[in-house]
């Protein structure tokens, strides 16, 4: 295995497999076929076609559109077309910045295939024996991704709220980071990636940060979605990158954009062009 293979196994789709997920005349999204079969139900909310899926123009506005969505996905819950609703609403939007046209239970963000954004917070150590990252092990009755490595703070950016006060929140969430230190954290870019799942597309674009942490810093996971912490050497947190898929998927890309920045792969590593430009340059591609 290699870094490599990480960026890889995340940037990997068929648009063949999808049709485009069109609101008010922009693509919002993709929706595989048999799924956009299960909406062709509904067309009060969607109108299927065999170029795409097409949000009922008669709907206005960010209100009508994310309750008449919603009425349909309830539905789909009840028969099990999808999964059992979050209530946690995710913004369905073009680009980041720009006014969301509707809003849409996490749950079913992958199915739509919409541009989902969240934040990944390196908690690292100076110590005297070199620099260490505080890394995460995931509770074992997670439904995602049980027992894997995680960051020692992840998580999606949800509709309604800012970047700083929801990296303040999940700090505190995930971590037990007070918010005077939360707010040292230093935004240092984005990972993007598109990738097939079970269900749909993840196309994801996660806000990356650092956050030098102080020696007496212990963490402590308040909302039990992560078993333990350990403090490891970077080299240790390198070596599981680059050698198994111990980490979560997606936070493989970030460590490694850590490891580009601070040097610890260096110009000289066979495939450092290729991660070095990569990791924020998935390929949008429209029908």
């Amino acid at each position: 295995m290699a870094y490599i293979d990480h960026f890889r196994a995340l940037n990997c789709w068929n648009p063949e497999n999808f049709l485009p997920f069109v609101v008010d005349g922009i693509r919002m999204g993709w929706i595989r076929h048999r799924f956009a079969d299960q909406l062709a139900d509904f067309p009060g909310c969607f109108i299927v076609s065999s170029e795409k899926v097409l949000l009922n123009p008669e709907l206005k506005g960010f209100k009508q559109r994310s309750q008449a969505v919603a009425t349909v996905l309830d539905s789909l819950s009840k028969s099990g077309s999808v999964r059992h609703l979050l209530g946690e609403m995710f913004p369905v939007l073009s680009e980041f910045g720009k006014p969301a046209a509707l809003q849409i239970d996490r749950a079913v963000v992958s199915q739509f295939g919409i541009r989902a954004f969240g934040q990944h917070l390196n908690g690292y150590v100076q110590t005297s024996d070199g620099l260490a990252m505080w890394i995460g092990r995931r509770a074992s009755d997670r439904r995602v991704f049980p027992d894997r490595l995680d960051h020692l703070v992840a998580g999606g950016l949800p509709y309604g709220i800012s970047l700083s006060e929801n990296l303040a929140k999940e700090c505190r969430e995930e971590a037990d980071i007070p918010p005077e230190l939360a707010a040292t954290a230093e935004a240092v870019g984005e990972v993007s990636y598109c990738c097939e799942v079970e269900r749909g597309l993840r196309d994801d674009k996660l806000f990356c940060y650092d956050l030098l942490l102080p020696e007496t810093f212990i963490p402590n996971c308040t909302d039990g979605e992560v078993a333990s912490f350990e403090l490891m050497p970077i080299e240790k947190v390198a070596e599981f990158v680059r050698d198994s898929e111990a980490f979560k998927p997606n936070c493989n890309l970030v460590i490694i954009d850590f490891l580009l920045r601070h040097g610890f792969i260096n110009p000289d590593h066979e495939h450092y062009q290729i991660l070095h430009g990569g990791l924020n340059n998935i390929v949008q591609q429209d029908k």
